[in-house]
Order: C-alpha cells, then sequence, then structure tokens
C-alpha cells in the first residue's frame, strides 16, 4: 500500500488529488493545504528560499484555525533570518527593519499604519515611507515579535514582508503595469462610451429612435462596467479597508460617487426609469487614474536616488585569499578583515581601505560630486563607489548592513518617522475633511431633493468628486519628497524630517573651527625648543602623548613617533590637552595655560601648543589647518541670505582670531569648552533665535544634540553623527547654504500648494452644489488640483543654486 506523500512545508499527509504546489529550484514539491501554499509562496515569494534549503526539521503544527495567520507570519521569526533584515537600533536593546508594504495609496494609509502600530506594546515607533511604500520600525524583541506586527499590519489591510531591494523593486514595477492596464482599460472604456453619449447629446428629439437609446445605453452598460470593476476596483477596495478601520481616506467619497453613479445608470437602463452617466462615470474614472499615475511616477522620480542606494553595493565581489588566489562570491558573504579586488569599472563591494594601488573613484551617488577623486594606498573607500581607472586591493571594515551606504538608507527612512508642522496639519486637515465632505454632501442631496429631484443625483456625484481632497493630501508629501530628494542629490542626508522646517527658519549659524572650516589635517610647521632640548626630542615626546589620542592634531604627530619613546597614564583633558608620564616624568601637551604654570608668549600668530615638564615649558609646537577652498564664499552666502554666523571653537584666541578675520566673521570665542558652547547655544536659544549648529568631532556632541539643528560634517566621528539632524556626504561646505535655500523653497513650495488646495475646494464646492458643475467637468476639476500640486512641487527638483540668496529671511529675532 502506497503512502501519501508528505506536505514539503509542514510534513502532513497530501490528500489526494491535492492542487497545492510550490516550485523551488525548478523542482515542484506538493503541499496538503491553501495554509501551507499561502505560507510557501510568502516565504518564496520574500526572496527567503533559503529557509527550506538550509532547514533542520518541520515546524509544528498549529491550530487548523491559526494555520494561515501563524505561520504566514511566524517564520520571520527566525534568528538566522532576522540577520538579513533586522538589526540593532541604539543602546536600549532595540532592534529595527524596514518592511516593504503594498496598499499604501495617500498619507491616510500611513497614519493608519503608524497609529496601529505604535500602539502596540513594546514598539518604540514607526515610520512609513510614503514614496517608496515602505515602513521602519523599531520594537524591543524581548515584549514583541516581528511575526506579531506583520499580523497586525495584515489585519488592517496592509500586507508586508521585509523589505528586500530587488523583490521589493519587482513588486512596485508590477504595481506599476497593472496601473497601466487600469488606465487603459478605462481611456477605452470613455472614448467608446463617449461615442455612444455624443449622438444623444447632439440630436433633436424624434430623431434617434427608442431601440437605438436602448441600444446606445446597453452598449455604455457593457462597456463601463469593466472600467468600474477593473479599472476603479483600487478605490473601492481602500474605501473599504477606511471604513473597517474607521479611518477615512479621499477613496470613501471617490467611491461613493462612481458606485453611485454606474448603479443608478444600470438601473435607469434596467428598468427604464431615470438618467444614464456612464459617461460620466467612465470620465472621472480615467481622469483620477491619470492623475495618480502622473503623481506617482513624480514622486517616485523624485525619490529615485533612495531607490538607487539601496541596490548601490554590486550584487559580487572578488575575495583575495592569503596567497592573492581570486574567488567570487556574493558580496553579503563579505566579513570584515576579508580582502577583496575591485577591477576598473566594477563597484566597491563594501568600506574598506586600500592596501595596493591607486585610481579614481566616482563617489556621486554617495556624494553628489560628479568629479572623480583619487584614493591611494591608506585611504578609506566606501562602498558602492565605482572604480574608474586601476585595479584596487581593499581590506574590508564594514560590509553587508554595516556598510556606509546601508546606513544611508536606513537614516533616509528614519527621516520620515517625524514630520514637520506643515506636513502634520495637512495630515490632520485631509482626515478630517472627508467625514465633513460627505456631511455636507448629504445636505446639499437633502436640499436639492426638494428643488429638483432629478438633478439630485449628478450634483451629489459632483460634490463629491470635485471636492476630494486629493490635492490637500499631496500638498506636504510631494513637496517633501522633492526636497529631500534635491538635497539628497547635493550630498546632504537629512536625518530627522522636522529638520527641513528648522532649517528655513534659522536665524544663526555656528561653525566649530577644527575640521569644520577647516580641513582638520593638522600639520607641524615648526618646532621651537625652550631649554635643553633639540627638536626632534621635542616631536618624539610629543608624539608618544598623542599617539593615544584620536583627535585631528594628533595625527601631525605621527610622522615624529619613536617606539623608544613611550607615554603612560595618559589623560586627555577635553578642550585642553593631553597629559602623561614619560620616563617618570609628568609631561603636558596642549594650551600654554592647561601645560605650564606660567606660560611664555605665545612666539607669533596661528596655532600653538606648548609641550612643558612638570609644569616647565619645554617647546612650542606651530601647527597649521588649510581652510576649506568654499569656506569664505559658504559665510558670505548665508550672511547674504540673512543668517548670521559665528564661530566657537576650543581653540587658542590667536589661531581663531585669525581665521575669523580671513572668513569674515564678526562674532567668534575662542579657548571655549564643550559645556561653554552649550551655554552659549542656550543662551542664543532662550533670546528666540533657531540656531544650527556644525561640527564633527566628539567635543562638539553636547553642543549638537543641544541644537535645533545639528549637521554634522563628512568627516564627522560616527557618535557625532548619530547627534546629528543632517549629514554631510560631501566635503564642500557650501552644501550647508544650498541645503538652507533648499529648505525656505520647500517650505515655501508646500505653504503654496496648501493655499491652493484649500482655495481650490472652497471655491468648487459651492460652485458643485448649486448644480453649475456637471460631473465630467467635476472629475476634471478634481485631477487638475492634484497635478497642480504636483507639478508645483516638482519645480523643487529643477532648482539650481544662485549666488543670490533667495528673498526670504526669517524674523528678525531682538538683540
Amino acid at each position: 500500500m502506497s503512502h501519501a506523500p508528505a506536505c514539503y512545508h509542514c510534513g502532513n499527509p497530501v490528500p489526494a488529488a491535492a492542487p497545492w504546489t510550490i516550485t523551488l529550484d525548478e523542482d515542484t514539491h506538493p503541499l496538503c493545504c491553501p495554509g501551507c501554499e499561502a505560507v510557501a509562496h510568502a516565504i518564496v515569494d520574500g526572496g527567503l528560499e533559503s529557509y527550506y534549503r538550509y532547514r533542520t526539521e518541520l515546524p509544528e503544527r498549529p491550530d487548523e484555525r491559526q494555520a494561515v495567520r501563524a505561520d504566514t507570519w511566524s517564520v520571520f521569526d527566525d534568528p538566522g533570518l532576522q540577520q538579513q533584515f533586522v538589526h540593532p537600533d541604539g543602546d536600549e536593546g532595540h532592534v529595527a527593519t524596514t518592511l516593504a508594504v503594498e496598499g499604501i495609496t495617500c498619507a491616510a494609509c500611513a497614519w493608519l499604519i503608524e497609529h496601529r502600530l505604535n500602539a502596540m506594546p513594546g514598539v518604540k515607533s514607526s515610520a512609513v515611507n510614503l514614496t517608496h511604500h515602505r515602513v521602519r520600525v523599531s520594537w524591543d524583541p524581548d515584549q514583541i515579535k516581528l511575526s506579531e506586527l506583520l499580523a497586525e499590519m495584515a489585519a488592517i489591510g496592509y500586507n508586508a514582508q521585509p523589505y528586500e531591494p530587488d523583490q521589493a523593486q519587482a513588486r512596485l514595477q508590477h504595481e506599476e503595469r497593472m496601473n497601466v492596464r487600469r488606465l487603459i482599460i478605462a481611456a477605452v472604456g470613455m472614448m467608446q462610451v463617449m461615442m455612444f453619449s455624443i449622438p444623444i447629446y447632439v440630436s433633436s428629439p424624434g430623431e434617434i429612435s427608442e431601440d437605438f437609446y436602448a441600444l446606445f445605453h446597453w452598449l455604455s452598460f457593457a462597456l463601463a462596467t469593466p472600467v468600474v470593476f477593473f479599472s476603479a476596483l483600487p478605490f473601492f477596495r481602500n474605501a473599504v479597508r477606511d471604513v473597517k478601520t474607521g479611518v477615512l481616506g479621499m477613496d470613501v467619497s471617490v467611491s461613493l460617487a462612481i458606485g453611485g453613479a454606474y448603479l443608478a445608470s444600470g438601473y435607469a437602463v434596467i428598468f427604464g426609469v431615470g438618467e444614464v452617466y456612464f459617461d460620466s462615470v467612465a470620465m472621472f474614472t480615467f481622469f483620477l487614474l491619470f492623475a495618480r499615475y502622473v503623481e506617482t511616477r513624480a514622486r517616485r522620480r523624485s525619490g529615485h536616488s533612495g531607490n538607487a542606494l539601496s541596490g548601490a553595493l554590486p550584487l559580487s565581489a572578488v575575495r583575495l585569499d592569503d596567497e592573492g588566489n581570486e574567488r567570487i562570491l556574493p558580496a553579503s558573504e563579505l566579513r570584515t578583515g576579508d580582502r577583496v579586488r575591485v577591477k576598473p569599472g566594477h563597484s566597491v563591494p563594501a568600506d574598506g581601505i586600500i592596501e595596493a594601488g591607486e585610481s579614481s573613484l566616482d563617489e556621486s551617488m554617495l556624494t553628489g560630486e560628479y568629479l572623480p577623486v583619487t584614493r591611494r594606498i591608506g585611504d578609506e573607500v566606501t562602498g558602492g563607489s565605482q572604480n574608474m581607472e586601476s585595479p584596487l586591493d581593499i581590506r574590508v571594515t564594514y560590509a553587508g548592513r554595516e556598510a556606509r551606504v546601508a546606513g544611508i538608507v536606513d537614516l533616509t527612512d528614519r527621516a520620515f518617522a517625524s514630520r514637520p508642522r506643515l506636513a502634520q496639519m495637512a495630515a490632520r486637515m485631509a482626515h478630517l475633511f472627508v467625514l465633513r465632505l460627505l456631511i455636507v454632501t448629504a445636505c446639499v442631496a437633502a436640499v436639492w431633493w426638494f428643488i429638483d429631484p432629478s438633478r439630485v443625483l449628478w450634483v451629489t456625484l459632483s460634490v463629491l468628486v470635485v471636492t476630494c481632497p486629493c490635492a490637500l493630501a499631496l500638498a506636504t508629501p510631494t513637496a517633501l519628497t522633492a526636497g529631500h530628494g534635491q538635497l539628497r542629490n547635493r550630498g546632504v542626508l537629512i536625518t530627522r524630517a522636522d529638520a527641513l522646517e528648522s532649517l528655513s527658519q534659522a536665524h544663526r549659524v555656528i561653525f566649530d573651527k577644527t575640521g569644520t572650516l577647516t580641513h582638520g589635517e593638522m600639520q607641524l610647521m615648526q618646532t621651537l625648543p625652550l631649554g635643553n632640548i633639540d627638536e626632534a626630542d621635542a616631536r618624539a615626546l610629543a608624539a608618544a602623548l598623542e599617539a593615544h589620542s584620536e583627535h585631528p592634531i594628533a595625527r601631525a604627530f605621527h610622522p615624529f613617533r619613536d617606539t623608544t619613546v613611550q607615554a603612560n597614564e595618559v589623560q586627555s583633558h577635553t578642550g585642553q590637552g593631553l597629559s602623561g608620564s614619560i620616563n617618570g616624568a609628568r609631561w603636558r601637551l596642549g594650551k600654554p595655560e592647561f601645560a605650564a604654570i606660567q606660560p611664555p608668549t605665545i612666539p607669533d600668530e596661528g596655532q600653538w601648543l606648548l609641550l612643558a615638564k612638570e609644569g616647565e615649558p619645554r617647546a612650542w609646537f606651530g601647527l597649521h589647518d588649510a581652510i576649506r577652498e568654499d569656506a569664505g564664499e559658504t559665510v558670505m552666502t548665508l550672511q547674504a541670505a540673512g543668517l548670521k554666523v559665528e564661530l566657537l571653537s576650543g581653540d587658542t584666541s590667536h589661531a581663531v582670531a585669525s581665521l575669523a578675520r580671513q572668513l569674515n566673521i564678526d562674532t567668534w570665542q575662542a579657548s571655549t569648552s564643550p559645556e561653554g558652547k552649550l551655554e552659549r547655544l542656550q543662551q542664543l536659544q532662550a533670546s528666540g533665535e533657531t540656531v544650527i549648529m556644525v561640527g564633527d568631532g566628539i567635543n562638539d556632541i553636547p553642543v549638537l544634540a543641544g541644537a535645533d539643528v545639528a549637521i554634522a560634517m563628512n568627516s564627522a566621528t560616527d557618535l557625532a553623527r548619530t547627534r546629528a539632524d543632517a549629514i554631510l556626504l560631501s566635503p564642500r561646505l557650501m552644501r550647508i547654504a544650498e541645503a538652507i535655500q533648499i529648505s525656505r523653497a520647500t517650505r515655501r513650495v508646500m505653504r503654496q500648494n496648501m493655499i491652493w488646495s484649500v482655495c481650490y475646494n472652497a471655491s468648487a464646492l459651492p460652485l458643485a452644489a448649486i448644480g453649475i458643475v456637471p460631473p465630467w467637468l467635476a472629475a476634471i476639476g478634481m485631477s487638475l488640483s492634484s497635478l497642480v500640486v504636483v507639478g508645483n512641487a516638482l519645480r523643487l527638483s529643477r532648482w539650481r543654486s544662485s549666488t543670490v540668496p533667495l528673498p526670504h529671511s526669517p524674523t528678525p529675532v531682538p538683540a
């Protein structure tokens, strides 16, 4: 007696002639039930085929009533699978992931998803990226599982799965193809229905027989049916979901209009009573779909750089073994310490340091700078850069999710965790507008029932369609998407959405000195011995102390390291210098007043460090840090735009005064400790100023954390980056001035869009309510209003920097 085959997913016997299967590696495997089929396809379609290839035992069979729900999502709780898409988030044990979500259509969807997820115990935060249909979730794995989050999203009508760039892109392409098909069906249906409607409109009474009237109406009925049940299906699906969740979106009013007109017209054709509106149904379905198609294409084009970053790392890499032999392997298998070879024309598969070779790299995808940069032995390279000339051997420092480009994608998703005040206001207005619109529509219908019952239906339809809050809902998301895209193209990464609004309202920009206005690459230019010590010994002693520091100044002494001179018990005194023990004596290196009891007079202008033994001066060191090439232009542009520029530095008065004079900065402070910088910042904020702080080092962390907008330089420490609201991916300071100009332009476009949306709805509603606007014109007006909003936002994508600052300047703050 033969045994029934076992289910490939759960191991249970498969019933005879069972139709359920799954294809994996070109082999077809039997499945026992629709639940297992749904689970297996969810796993394979999600790009997680390795679950089946490497599993060691079959899953436990849950209760039948929970089969589809539990099995579908519990697979994503597997620790091995989660290593691919879940990563730590902060120091509190939280983890985070980005999910690709199906079914998102508008800002109301984003609000619903975030509201439901944030209400779940253990969820730290959730943020929907409306442009790319992604949601970033941070949660405590000890309190809640990923499967519970996925199940909750499915319960409210949004299927989600871990974001895989290739899979997600495929889903978006499929969705776009379906949208095109729906649009084509609607266009063909509209044209054919209009062809049968025009003779009825233009003919005189009696010119067309009753039989032809009936024929034209039945043909219009047949042609409008696929338009309603296929092309308009997303509107009905989303409306049902909105009603179930209690969050009324714009699709509710649209569905009522389309469904009501179709049903009333169908009743009129079947029973021969009433008016026929099939032409209006097909027309405003087409215009609705066309407007959404253009809007979706525009938003995806604006956010294309984000998707491009997701696929910046190549799929394969050439790894070198100890003998230098090459082996091709997936880039995802690279680990820290591996050596890889990058040939000309290929992309760098991970972050690393060049060990052999010299070449030009195209880093435009990351920095926005289109000129290639030369990288040599010892230089750091970033994954995603393209090698232009010669082969490079690179030692991997960060790979996969730890690579810088992955961090940029994650920070971009995090930027949508909070929205500017204008965006929040627009979302609330759109959310409340639909409910009020339905109430107004019911009142209009009741009034027209007494005035002229024959016109009730089409007047009601006109009110529903013409006042659909599509433009209001799109007013801020489209502008934000275009603004973020423009900033990203110029090498400015916004990590907090509120920063965009704060940038536009800033009054003052405070710069740190070393590594910000200057390159931060100190060079030892002069050594002046004091007493019985020669220059070489003085430099060796200073280098021994600086060997224990990561400050940019320390790199100036690295070439003078002497292994026979070692410093012990070295302590770093923030903003002052270093102290340590060398050969039993206590040495200090740093500011004159810190190093010596009675410091001598500084030799000359510039930056000088004093080396002292037991409080007695032994040598002066003159350091030079070149000013960034565009520092002067940046300061002038900021000042011309109405911003005050200030310099706060922990360096000596001579060095800071010299730099301030060169850059025409009137307000500056030297020898300022981190606490002093924070105190100055709080003083300015107390007077009502919105302050931007630009820094790069650990000593800047307190003031970066306290600033209204914190901008970290491209060379900033990792800790400084985590406290920043914006990160410069490019070394050019001018990007800061451009970011402020773009933020002002974005805010202006958002306000213009909201004013246009409110004015349009305020003027269109009374015209439709008094019966002047027919349904077909209402559909055109609503579509055009949405296109105006999208087109206005897309002007930001064509924004060009100018030496002439934008005319807007923030409200002056009293001194």
